[in-house]
Protein backbone atom coordinates (compact mmCIF):
# COMPACT_ATOMS: atom_id res chain seq x y z
CA UNK A 1 0.00 0.00 0.00
CA UNK A 2 1.66 3.55 -1.05
CA UNK A 3 0.30 6.90 -2.00
CA UNK A 4 1.83 7.91 -4.71
CA UNK A 5 2.07 10.64 -7.68
CA UNK A 6 -0.65 9.93 -10.41
CA UNK A 7 1.16 9.64 -13.65
CA UNK A 8 -1.43 9.69 -17.41
CA UNK A 9 -0.94 5.65 -17.12
CA UNK A 10 -3.49 5.80 -14.12
CA UNK A 11 -6.29 7.48 -16.37
CA UNK A 12 -8.00 4.15 -16.75
CA UNK A 13 -8.41 3.81 -12.83
CA UNK A 14 -9.05 7.32 -12.48
CA UNK A 15 -11.45 7.38 -14.70
CA UNK A 16 -13.80 4.02 -12.91
CA UNK A 17 -13.18 5.98 -9.44
CA UNK A 18 -14.82 8.63 -10.92
CA UNK A 19 -17.45 6.99 -12.10
CA UNK A 20 -17.94 5.50 -9.04
CA UNK A 21 -18.60 8.97 -7.60
CA UNK A 22 -21.30 9.59 -10.93
CA UNK A 23 -19.47 11.60 -12.89
CA UNK A 24 -19.85 10.92 -16.76
CA UNK A 25 -16.12 11.18 -17.94
CA UNK A 26 -15.20 10.70 -21.18
CA UNK A 27 -11.58 9.31 -22.03
CA UNK A 28 -10.57 12.37 -24.01
CA UNK A 29 -10.49 14.69 -21.76
CA UNK A 30 -9.46 13.16 -18.82
CA UNK A 31 -6.33 12.83 -19.91
CA UNK A 32 -5.61 15.98 -20.96
CA UNK A 33 -6.48 17.05 -17.16
CA UNK A 34 -4.43 14.41 -15.63
CA UNK A 35 -1.40 15.72 -18.22
CA UNK A 36 -2.74 19.39 -16.89
CA UNK A 37 -1.93 18.43 -12.97
CA UNK A 38 0.77 16.90 -12.80
CA UNK A 39 2.44 19.35 -15.01
CA UNK A 40 1.44 22.04 -12.37
CA UNK A 41 3.45 23.00 -9.24
CA UNK A 42 0.45 24.18 -7.57
CA UNK A 43 -1.42 20.98 -7.63
CA UNK A 44 -0.87 17.49 -6.57
CA UNK A 45 -3.00 14.35 -8.40
CA UNK A 46 -1.98 11.25 -6.27
CA UNK A 47 -3.43 7.65 -6.28
CA UNK A 48 -3.42 5.51 -3.57
CA UNK A 49 -1.92 1.73 -4.47
CA UNK A 50 -3.06 -1.57 -2.76
CA UNK A 51 -1.04 -4.68 -4.49
CA UNK A 52 0.05 -2.90 -7.36
CA UNK A 53 -3.82 -1.18 -8.32
CA UNK A 54 -4.91 2.02 -7.88
CA UNK A 55 -8.10 2.15 -5.59
CA UNK A 56 -7.87 5.46 -4.58
CA UNK A 57 -7.16 8.89 -5.95
CA UNK A 58 -7.23 13.00 -4.49
CA UNK A 59 -6.47 15.87 -6.15
CA UNK A 60 -4.76 18.41 -4.33
CA UNK A 61 -4.48 22.65 -5.19
CA UNK A 62 -2.57 25.21 -3.21
CA UNK A 63 -3.84 28.27 -3.43
CA UNK A 64 -2.05 32.07 -2.42
CA UNK A 65 -4.00 34.04 -0.06
CA UNK A 66 -2.92 37.53 -0.23
CA UNK A 67 -4.63 38.49 2.88
CA UNK A 68 -3.39 36.06 5.10
CA UNK A 69 0.49 34.78 5.56
CA UNK A 70 -0.48 31.18 5.19
CA UNK A 71 -1.86 29.85 2.07
CA UNK A 72 -4.34 26.69 1.86
CA UNK A 73 -5.72 23.89 0.26
CA UNK A 74 -8.26 22.86 -1.41
CA UNK A 75 -9.43 18.93 -2.49
CA UNK A 76 -11.53 18.83 -5.66
CA UNK A 77 -11.49 15.57 -6.15
CA UNK A 78 -11.51 12.55 -3.69
CA UNK A 79 -12.20 8.82 -4.59
CA UNK A 80 -11.70 5.65 -2.73
CA UNK A 81 -13.06 2.25 -4.65
CA UNK A 82 -16.62 1.87 -3.25
CA UNK A 83 -15.66 -1.63 -2.43
CA UNK A 84 -13.03 -1.33 0.02
CA UNK A 85 -14.68 1.92 1.78
CA UNK A 86 -14.65 2.55 5.39
CA UNK A 87 -11.26 0.34 5.70
CA UNK A 88 -8.86 3.16 6.76
CA UNK A 89 -7.43 3.90 3.21
CA UNK A 90 -9.24 7.42 3.04
CA UNK A 91 -7.74 8.43 6.43
CA UNK A 92 -4.61 7.93 5.96
CA UNK A 93 -4.69 9.62 2.21
CA UNK A 94 -6.50 12.53 4.17
CA UNK A 95 -3.68 12.65 7.03
CA UNK A 96 -0.96 12.33 4.17
CA UNK A 97 -2.61 15.80 2.47
CA UNK A 98 -2.40 17.16 5.70
CA UNK A 99 0.94 16.75 6.13
CA UNK A 100 1.77 18.47 2.78
CA UNK A 101 -0.33 21.30 3.55
CA UNK A 102 1.52 21.96 6.56
CA UNK A 103 4.81 21.35 5.24
CA UNK A 104 3.50 23.95 2.28
CA UNK A 105 2.76 26.52 5.25
CA UNK A 106 -1.26 26.02 4.79
CA UNK A 107 -3.31 27.55 7.28
CA UNK A 108 -6.47 25.51 6.23
CA UNK A 109 -7.51 23.07 4.14
CA UNK A 110 -10.63 23.20 2.18
CA UNK A 111 -13.22 20.97 -0.17
CA UNK A 112 -16.82 20.84 -1.37
CA UNK A 113 -19.14 17.95 -0.96
CA UNK A 114 -22.66 17.54 -2.70
CA UNK A 115 -25.18 17.51 -0.06
CA UNK A 116 -26.46 14.13 -0.90
CA UNK A 117 -23.13 12.89 -0.24
CA UNK A 118 -23.68 11.67 3.63
CA UNK A 119 -21.14 9.35 3.78
CA UNK A 120 -18.35 11.54 2.30
CA UNK A 121 -19.46 14.21 5.25
CA UNK A 122 -19.51 11.68 8.21
CA UNK A 123 -15.27 10.94 6.75
CA UNK A 124 -14.79 15.05 6.67
CA UNK A 125 -16.16 15.51 10.29
CA UNK A 126 -14.44 12.06 11.74
CA UNK A 127 -11.25 13.87 10.48
CA UNK A 128 -11.82 17.46 12.20
CA UNK A 129 -13.85 19.56 8.78
CA UNK A 130 -16.17 22.04 10.05
CA UNK A 131 -19.12 23.06 7.54
CA UNK A 132 -18.86 26.55 6.59
CA UNK A 133 -21.96 27.03 4.98
CA UNK A 134 -21.63 29.65 2.73
CA UNK A 135 -20.94 28.57 -1.35
CA UNK A 136 -21.84 30.43 -3.94
CA UNK A 137 -20.97 29.37 -7.77
CA UNK A 138 -21.90 30.99 -10.77
CA UNK A 139 -22.56 27.89 -13.81
CA UNK A 140 -20.73 29.49 -17.30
Amino acid sequence: MSIRKATVNDEPAIRELLKQLDYPVSKGFLSDKIKILINNEDAELLVYEKESSVVAFISLHFIPQLAREGDYLRISYFAVEQKIRSNGIGREIEEYCTQLAKEKKCDRIELHTQSRRLLAQKFYTRQGYKEDPKYLIKKL
